[in-house]
């Protein structure tokens, strides 16, 4: 009688419905979240582009805006010729704040990176299309273009615009 009583148990635990395992990477964000999401983006560019604005007034170095949402130290840089996809490049960067303080002393480096593969910020990767080997570029770099909403974990905090100083080598 216990065995009979036992199986039904597990009979009956077998037969109820099992909650999903979901990983959390795969949750979905409702409409109402990624609306709410998308204008807390745009609010977000939008502050920060008058602030990069207002701190470029204030600066010896001229920056000049570019299409992608950044601006660049070069006056005309978009009117040069740009590298296509496939075609390779080396460079170094340095990562700066707005009050020009160096976040990491080693540079971040690639060697015979190709075009189109980059795993880089989109502004570095468009930047360094214009650039020859040996030039070089200071760009401000919004944070939706940077490290976003996280940050690195590390010494780049979430929301936080840079200055980055990248050269061709």
């Amino acid at each position: 009688m216990k065995k009979l009583f036992y199986l039904s148990i597990l009979t009956f635990l077998a037969c109820t419905k099992q909650q999903p395992v979901t990983n959390a990477q795969e949750q979905f964000m409702s409409d109402s979240e990624l609306e709410v999401s998308k204008k807390r983006s745009k609010d977000l560019n939008t502050l920060e582009r008058a602030q990069i604005e207002d701190w470029i007034k204030e600066q010896k170095i001229r920056y000049y805006p570019m299409g992608m949402n950044y601006w660049v130290n070069i006056e005309g840089l978009e009117n040069k010729p740009r590298k296509n996809n496939g075609e390779k490049v080396s460079y170094q960067y340095f990562i700066y704040d707005f009050d020009r303080v160096k976040l990491y002393e080693t540079p971040v480096k690639n060697i015979d990176v190709e075009f189109g593969h980059f795993q880089e910020m989109d502004a570095v990767e468009d930047v360094i299309r214009y650039l020859n080997r040996g030039e070089e570029a200071e760009i401000l770099v919004p944070s939706v273009l940077a490290y976003g909403t996280y940050g690195d974990s590390k010494k780049i905090s979430n929301d936080m615009p840079l200055i980055i100083k990248v050269k061709v080598l």
